[in-house]
């Protein structure tokens, strides 16, 4: 299945200068829409935009002779609105993750806890191949819808218990996202080849103390670091530059170790 088609759609916001007031004032709020049903017309506040006007790229005039632009939706349009379960590994995170451990397209990974597919999707996107093992079959059930929205082919879904055993050899990753998982530390040591990177991803500092404490009381692994990834976004607006209000702080801390 190829990646469903859909389309970003912008009106660009607009400000004007008030001398009375000393500022700029938003006079036409910034929208962005996300359109997935191209076979019909899309309605907006500003008119509605013609099913035939959806196949453009460019610049497309609502029936209000409003202006908007369109273009085809990107992989990472498509991946923000997969269905998503309660809790998944953001993007900041899953960026450390691919660029610690330098997963590549020859890359062959194993991941430990699939949930809604977050991640293996993102690894996919980077991998040569992703072995997914999930014990829950409600997650696996949406991790595979979100898998086939995006047209993936290299994420093989499997219902076992990876604390129990890892049926591929030679790996060159294993990450993973389990309440314990230094129960898979042993299957993860016989799956990777020498070398290779064990990740694993906690919302905890207790979860993630004891995973680190099992790493190091074996002599097949080193413990490279533990980090969490905080993220801080700015406001820029003319000269008034400042952190936004609201900052994505904490969500998971990451350890990285490595087969020795």
């Amino acid at each position: 299945m190829a990646m469903k088609k859909a389309k970003i759609l912008i009106r660009k916001g607009k400000k004007q200068y008030f001398e009375d007031l000393d500022r700029d004032v938003t006079i036409v709020k910034e929208k962005q829409f996300y359109i997935d049903d191209l076979s019909r017309d899309f309605s907006t506040s500003y008119g509605f935009i013609s099913k035939a006007d959806l196949k453009r790229a460019g610049t497309v005039k609502s029936s209000q002779d409003k202006d908007f632009r369109i273009f085809d939706a990107s992989f990472i349009d498509n991946y923000k609105r997969i269905r998503r379960m309660p809790q998944i590994i953001p993007l900041k995170d899953i960026g450390y993750i691919i660029a610690k451990t330098g997963v590549g397209p020859g890359s062959v990974v194993v991941e430990g806890g699939t949930g809604s597919g977050a991640l293996a999707i993102f690894l996919a996107r980077y991998c040569g191949k992703v072995y997914s093992y999930e014990i829950e079959n409600e997650h696996q059930a949406i991790a595979a819808e979100n898998i086939a929205a995006l047209g993936l082919k290299n994420i093989v879904l499997k219902g076992n218990d990876i604390c129990r055993k890892i049926d591929e050899k030679d790996v060159d990753l294993v990450c993973l996202d389990l309440p314990s998982p230094w129960d898979a530390i042993s299957p993860a040591s016989v799956a990777l080849r020498q070398g290779g990177f064990i990740i694993s991803y906690s919302p905890t500092i207790i979860q993630t103390a004891d995973f680190v404490n099992a790493l190091l009381a074996r002599d097949d692994f080193v413990h490279l670091k533990t980090v969490e990834v905080i993220e801080r976004e700015w406001e820029v607006d003319g000269r008034k530059v400042r952190p936004k209000s609201k900052t994505t702080m904490h969500s998971g801390f990451i350890t990285l170790g490595r087969k020795i």
